[in-house]
């Protein structure tokens, strides 16, 4: 089925540039987006998204209230929501498998689905900008063309990618908006940062940069939070990377390094820290292959469950 906007068929012949321009509401739609300052979102109720993962809950769900994810420089940030269940998906893409990525984020929300047939599937994507290697331009084209593949009916709601999500600065490009979050009671989508990206932001940004794929953390039925089981070999040359200076990392391990937060580099010395430390994580972090279980406690924090309570 195709990709509609207001009930009109996407023409994804012609550049995605010009969809805003054959449909002015998207256009409109993402100035209001970037005219909003970003909000701290504390993590109270909150369910902190990376690179590479997703997850998938409802209104119903009494200890996840928002989905966020930040950091997003040529990634994009996906949004999609069945307006009859209110199942909402967030996920963090950055162009390593778009098709499949799309059809795990379709078929996780669908299982959530309005039984009576009522509703409709919408999409907002936010992120990227006029990078110059064209990677956002690349990823809002995958995208497009991954959602229109699928076989249900979809509605593109929000655009706010690539040329829509730019700014220029001293001739330098920069993306407007770096994160977003939803309300999954309210639906309601908008630009954020997080203080904190946990629980275990390092264990989780290392399965990505050893070359993770899309990764469901998140079980709504439970309302638990699932990291790992992870595996990796030993990270090449860690040791050459955690010698290298800020400028050499910058430039080596982005995709956009003018365009980066300015905590990048930093995080990114935590990751490889974290793997020089854990080079076999089946001895060090999952030696009963058994994945780490959160759930929120009464202050709206993740805590982690113990084994016994399992």
């Amino acid at each position: 089925m195709p990709l509609l906007v207001n009930g009109e068929l996407i023409d994804l012949a012609r550049p995605a540039r010009d969809l805003s321009r054959a449909h002015p509401q998207l256009e409109e739609k993402a100035k209001l987006l970037r005219s909003q300052p970003a909000r701290v979102v504390e993590p109270k109720g909150l369910l902190y998204v990376q690179q590479r993962e997703f997850a998938v809950t409802t209104p119903a769900d009494g200890s996840v209230s928002i989905l966020g994810s930040d950091d997003a420089t040529t990634c994009h940030i996906v949004v999609l929501r069945h307006t009859g269940s209110g199942a909402t998906c967030l996920t963090h893409c950055d162009g390593s498998d778009t098709e499949a990525e799309v059809s795990l984020i379709m078929g996780a929300v669908k299982s959530f689905s309005d039984p009576t047939g009522r509703g409709r599937l919408e999409v907002h994507l936010v992120g990227g900008f006029n990078d110059d290697r064209q990677l956002s331009q690349k990823l809002t084209n995958q995208l497009l063309r991954a959602f229109h593949l699928q076989p249900d009916e979809l509605h593109l709601v929000t655009f706010c990618v690539t040329e829509l999500n730019d700014r220029e600065e001293k001739d330098i490009h920069f993306p407007i908006i770096y994160g977003i979050a939803v309300n999954v009671k309210t639906a309601e989508i908008f630009p954020a940062t997080f203080p904190e990206k946990g629980p275990d932001e390092d264990l989780r940004s290392a399965h990505v940069l050893t070359g993770a794929t899309l990764t469901n953390i998140y079980d709504a039925k439970t309302e638990e939070l699932h990291i790992g089981p992870y595996f990796w070999r030993p990270f090449p040359y860690v040791d050459f990377w955690l010698e290298q200076d800020d400028k050499q990392i910058l430039q080596n391990l982005s995709t956009s390094p003018l365009a980066e937060p300015p905590h990048f580099v930093s995080h990114i010395r935590s990751t490889l820290t974290f793997l020089k430390e854990h080079p076999f994580p089946s001895r060090s972090l999952f030696p009963d292959r058994k994945p780490r279980i959160y759930k929120k406690n009464e202050e709206g924090l993740w805590e982690q469950v113990c084994s016994d309570k399992m």
